[in-house]
């Protein structure tokens, strides 16, 4: 059987191209339609570990354990909470630590995502050429489809 309600991930970091992005993936899932209940999956990934090594002489509190973090998560995550919220669409947050590409991989692979949405770089030509990009390494490696928003 056919079967056309979709999960969708869109990786955000609070960046202008992620709230495009996280408006396509609502819009994505809402074009189904209400007979066709999609989910959406917001991902945040923080670099590093969530617990410090024993390599860290003075280690700082992981980002979600520190005093401002209620306030950052609500500007991070306000617009995919609205426009889901708005079009009526089921959405799960998730923060993760760790390397974005293997991080947002590694979900797709695990949850059987349909599509992953995320926004395009916004590192400069230099940083991209030294680094690489999240998105263009999530396009090349993916199983599943990629819709990457400028």
């Amino acid at each position: 059987m056919l079967n056309l309600s979709k999960k969708i991930l869109v990786a955000i970091d609070g960046s202008p191209q992620s709230d495009k992005a996280a408006e396509e993936a609502v819009r994505l899932a809402s074009a189904a339609g209400s007979r066709f209940k999609s989910k959406v999956y917001a991902m945040l990934v923080l670099p590093g570990m969530r617990t410090p090594s024993f390599t860290d002489f003075f280690p700082a509190p992981p980002v979600t354990e520190q005093p401002d973090w209620e306030e950052k998560r609500q500007r991070i995550f306000y617009v995919v909470e609205k426009a889901a919220k708005e079009a009526g669409l089921t959405l799960e947050n998730r923060v993760v630590y760790g390397d974005a590409t293997e991080e947002i991989l590694g979900f797709a692979e695990d949850e059987e995502i349909s599509v992953i949405v995320i926004g395009s770089s916004g590192a400069g030509r230099v940083r991209r050429a030294l680094l690489g990009s999240v998105s263009a390494k999530v396009a090349m490696h993916a199983r599943c489809s990629v819709y990457i928003v400028r």
